[in-house]
């Protein structure tokens, strides 16, 4: 049949077909997967902690030198942050301006999750923290901090339940949430290495978690529970206090991030070890 259409037809089907696959090639192979199949439940209730999730194995090492991020809580200056970020350094500081860090006068972890609280000098604009289990799967969360020591941010989609089990220097498991990987500041590239110990702020700006560990071959991005949270500062008789929440979304979450970092409500935490000897 094909010999009644004209020549003419046949070469333009042949150069859109040629000009489209160039143009749908992806330049960017550090792009995050695409989000997996089980978004389709998007909208159903996060289910509660079970034996059936998937594990999420994690070695802890011998500390060392290194940044992380934390964020601000309330007015007395305590900042909440991944305890493997200051788990083992003799001095801990926050950068609060160029060159400028600000001592931490006190830490406390949990021996039970990954976190920590740490205290430094008091501080206006602490987030607004919601530790209510109430969850929907597919909810967006906007994971701000330090990645790689420098300013960034990535974006997510709230996908299930994992158990993060720890072996190495220390050992144990808890419940994390699951984020599949859907954006990140434009030339952040690689693993996001200092992101730990930031905030996860939801679509209404509220903070959801505590990033604690990343998969960066799966685009996976892991955050202490709001029911780890709340129970770790419960024990430390500590209460949330935070400023009316300022929305994030997908298209210009960016512009959020950099606010939260401005106001030092994020913040980039220095490690040091063996500064006193």
């Amino acid at each position: 049949m094909f010999r009644h259409i004209p020549d003419w037809m046949v070469y333009t089907l042949a150069l859109f077909a040629i000009v489209g696959g160039v143009f749908s090639t992806t330049p960017d192979q550090n792009a995050p997967p695409a989000t997996p199949d089980s978004i389709e439940r998007d909208g159903a209730t996060l289910p509660p902690p079970s034996a059936y999730d998937e594990t999420v194995l994690v070695r802890v090492e011998t500390p060392k030198d290194g940044i992380g991020s934390a964020f601000l809580i309330n007015a007395d200056g305590q900042y909440l942050t991944a305890r493997h970020v200051v788990e083992g350094c003799d001095d801990v500081s926050l950068l609060v301006a160029p060159g400028q860090y600000l001592p931490v006068k006190d830490i406390s972890v949990s021996g039970t999750s990954d976190l920590a609280l740490m205290t430094a000098k008091p501080s206006a604009s602490p987030v607004a923290l919601d530790t209510s289990a109430d969850m929907r799967i597919g909810s967006y969360g906007f994971h701000v901090g330090y990645p790689q020591g420098r300013p960034g941010e990535a974006a997510s989609r709230l996908i299930s339940r994992s158990r993060l089990v720890t072996s190495g220097l220390r050992s144990g498991e808890e419940s994390v949430l699951t984020w599949a990987e859907t954006g990140r500041t434009s030339d952040l590239e690689g693993p996001l290495g200092g992101l730990s110990g930031g905030p996860v702020y939801d679509s209404e700006g509220r903070v959801r978690g505590v990033i604690i560990a990343e998969s960066p071959r799966r685009g996976r991005i892991y955050s202490a529970s709001p029911e780890a949270i709340a129970k770790f500062l419960a024990a430390q008789g500590v209460e949330p206090i935070g400023e009316r929440p300022v929305p994030f979304n997908p298209q210009s979450y960016g512009g959020a991030a950099d606010r939260a970092r401005r106001n030092l409500q994020v913040v980039k935490v220095a490690c040091r070890v063996g500064t006193s000897s």
